[in-house]
């Protein structure tokens, strides 16, 4: 069963990239605090998430963050690694932290998981965005094909 709006984030060891390699932290302290937009793909580098997904967000990081968001964060069921060559190869920059949920245990306990072994992917994260704010969920959108709900301007409309 997936989170639903109003249930706080769940709290899994995730890594993100550090100046030593990758850190783990915890789910819960990095989207905890204050007004998080989190958006998940199902794999850096494909071609929906390259392509349309995540250079929305790299667009839309200023409006969002006029609009009173103080962090976005993208994640996928990758390894820190990965996410950090991903964001150089997208120019990402500082404005998304790159999230890394290398066995899934983030996309597993948010309920949202992709099973895309049928075309090569194994288990993933479903593509969707959420809105968090002080780590609650207060909107969820779940893109079961395309990438219309999970979208930047999408999350711009509903802030």
């Amino acid at each position: 069963m997936s989170i639903h709006t109003g249930e706080k984030v769940p709290d899994v060891e995730v890594f993100v990239m550090g100046e030593q390699g990758p850190q783990k932290v915890s789910s819960r302290e990095l989207l905890g605090t204050g007004r998080v937009v989190l958006f998940a793909v199902p794999g850096a580098f494909t071609p929906g998430c390259s392509k349309v997904h995540l250079p929305g967000f790299v667009e839309g990081a200023e409006e969002l963050k006029g609009k009173g968001v103080d962090t976005i964060v993208c994640t996928a069921v990758n390894d820190a690694w990965v996410m950090e060559a991903w964001a150089n190869d997208q120019g990402v920059g500082d404005d998304i932290v790159m999230m890394g949920d290398g066995s899934g245990a983030f996309a597993d306990a948010m309920g949202l998981v992709l099973d895309g072994s049928s075309f090569g992917l194994g288990k993933r994260s479903k593509r969707y965005a959420a809105i968090v704010e002080d780590g609650v969920v207060t909107h969820l959108a779940v893109d079961d094909s395309g990438i219309e709900l999970s979208s930047c301007s999408n999350v711009l409309s509903l802030l």
